[in-house]
């Protein structure tokens, strides 16, 4: 059997802003932007030469959903970053105003920051040490 993570939603306030975020801050690649019923849409954006997973950004649609924006896990850590140049990335999304809310710091498991998306939720910036350099394959 052969199984794969293929989507993870993230729930957004308002398509259009999240995609500006994420595609001209974070130089995500919008895969997909189809209308779907009412003002329902399929958005799924990914970072250049991810093949594994990607975002599908889901607009909320009542209170319950509204009240997670920012904060789908409670104030951890959501989402990780990898890359293949850290400081590449680090003073590219620092030019472009994104917040880092814990400084780069070199790990065990490589060099790391913590930095916000447009609606508070917290993202790992991540450059695997040697160790670890196959997950980014």
């Amino acid at each position: 059997m052969e199984q794969k993570l293929a989507h993870i939603a993230l729930v957004v306030e308002d398509y259009d802003e999240a995609i500006e975020f994420y595609s001209q801050k974070l130089n995500f690649l919008v895969i997909e932007d189809t209308k779907l019923d009412g003002d329902k849409r399929w958005v799924v954006v990914s970072p250049p030469g991810a093949v594994e997973c990607s975002l599908l950004l889901a607009k909320a649609t009542n209170k319950k959903q509204s009240k997670s924006i920012g904060n789908q896990t409670g104030g951890r850590v959501f989402l990780f970053l990898f890359t293949d140049d850290f400081w590449r990335d680090y003073n590219n999304m620092i030019s472009k105003n994104i917040k880092f809310i814990r400084e780069p710091r070199t790990e065990a498991y490589g060099t790391v920051a913590v930095f916000e998306d447009l609606y508070g939720n917290l993202w790992d910036l991540l450059e695997p040490s040697n160790l670890n350099k196959g997950i980014l394959k």
